[in-house]
């Protein structure tokens, strides 16, 4: 299973329910990565899509306590054995959890890659990525050349669980 997020420099994701900043190529390398696969993501993410509904082109599974949460278009689940079912006959490698922090830490012990985009900035935040630098069970295995969004560095990276 993978992992894609657009983190700062302190793994800050977001702040009251948004991302904390919208760099476009960014988004054109979120759907490039997603698009044909499965996205896995709490209820508190699809509020922050466009109208509120379930990415095109992809297999969307929601995370949600709520037993009643019914939404078009894509499958709803409230444990991992029901995640589990929902995703059987499906490749690992074509999932992508997608966030929020708590379906990020509820699913990290699942996932052997992780599609970070690094922002060199430090934003106020109040939701967070598992520090993965500090983690001694992952590393960088790729990273792009340093580009730029206005004012804006950022750094395209894929760190793996480490084998063995």
């Amino acid at each position: 299973m993978n992992m894609i997020a657009a983190v700062d420099r302190n793994w800050g994701i977001g702040l009251k329910g948004q991302l904390l900043v919208r760099i476009p190529n960014d988004q054109k390398h979120f759907r490039e990565e997603t698009t044909g696969r499965v996205v896995v993501y709490g209820r508190r993410t699809l509020g922050t899509f466009p109208q509120g509904i379930p990415l095109p082109g992809r297999k969307n599974i929601i995370f949600s306590r709520n037993r009643e949460l019914q939404v078009k278009g894509a499958a709803v689940v409230h444990s991992l054995e029901e995640l589990r079912r929902e995703l059987q006959g499906v490749m690992p490698e074509d999932v992508y959890c997608i966030g929020g922090e708590s379906v990020y830490r509820l699913l990290l012990p699942f996932c052997d890659t992780a599609h970070i985009t690094r922002i060199d900035h430090a934003y106020e935040a109040d939701s967070w990525f598992p520090d993965l630098d500090r983690d001694p069970e992952w590393e960088i295995t790729a990273g792009s050349e340093e580009q730029t969004y206005f004012d804006i560095a950022y750094t395209f990276l894929k760190y793996e669980r480490k084998r063995g």
